[in-house]
């Protein structure tokens, strides 16, 4: 059974949750990865539930070892690694002269950082079979918007490196793209910590979680002849 990795996994209705859902339907054996045992297990009983294979494995994107840790668990399981998923990381609104340092620097671990660990360990474990390594973007990453510099930083920072990794091991059969996020994503997480907002943007200002998810499962399906680096999901009245 082909395995994959999805590091950045909160509640199972959220992307990181839907994303491991809709590639343990598939067949893969999904290694769900986030910081929340409880949410990990939840995820991990749905998944198994319907029949898929899932195994949890609390880990912090930041930290080497436990990313580490990560891929080692992996590693014991039979089957190739095919896929591995980025998707760590949540806004991080303010003003720039109201941040502190450690503000910005945590933005920037978890949003870029975590992901130069995570895809050194993927790039090295695909280096002999390929594999595809996709990394969860966001519109921050394109242009800088006021309120939203620490979130742009580290957003834009992640792409760059997506980029060069793509360049410097598509090469070697492996396939890194970056989705970019245009806009608010219509899950639970925005209806209970903005209620308001989510009802004023309503279901046609949200981007569709299953219709994220379908861009990610594009770009693993695409054969080596025909490969896309960059997605960018968006609803239909986005401006942009």
């Amino acid at each position: 059974m082909d395995k994959a990795i999805v590091l950045g996994v909160g509640p199972a209705d959220g992307l990181g949750g839907q994303l491991a859902v809709r590639f343990a339907a598939s067949g893969h054996h999904v290694f769900v990865a986030g910081r929340t045992q409880a949410s990990l297990d939840e995820l991990s009983s749905v998944i198994e539930g319907s029949g898929g294979q899932a195994t949890a494995v609390v880990t912090d994107a930041t930290n080497e070892s436990s990313v580490i840790n990560l891929l080692e668990t992996v590693d014991a399981e039979t089957g190739d690694l095919t896929l591995a998923i980025y998707n760590a990381g949540n806004n991080t609104p303010g003003r720039i002269i109201d941040m502190d340092a450690d503000y910005f620097e945590r933005s920037w671990r978890v949003l870029c950082f975590g992901g130069f660990l995570f895809g050194r360990e993927t790039l090295r474990r695909m280096q002999d079979s390929g594999g595809s390594l996709l990394f969860t973007g966001a519109s921050a990453s394109m242009r800088g918007r006021p309120g939203f510099g620490a979130f742009n930083s580290g957003k834009s920072a992640l792409r760059i490196l997506a980029q060069a990794m793509a360049k410097e091991y598509g090469p070697d059969g492996i396939h890194v793209g970056h989705v970019v996020v245009d806009g608010p994503i219509g899950g639970e997480k925005i209806r209970s910590a903005f209620p308001e907002y989510a009802e004023k943007l309503g279901d046609a200002g949200m981007i569709s979680i299953s219709g994220i998810v379908d861009a990610f499962e594009y770009l693993y399906q695409q054969p080596r002849n025909a490969w896309t680096f960059e997605v960018d999901v968006r609803t239909s009245i986005e401006k942009w």
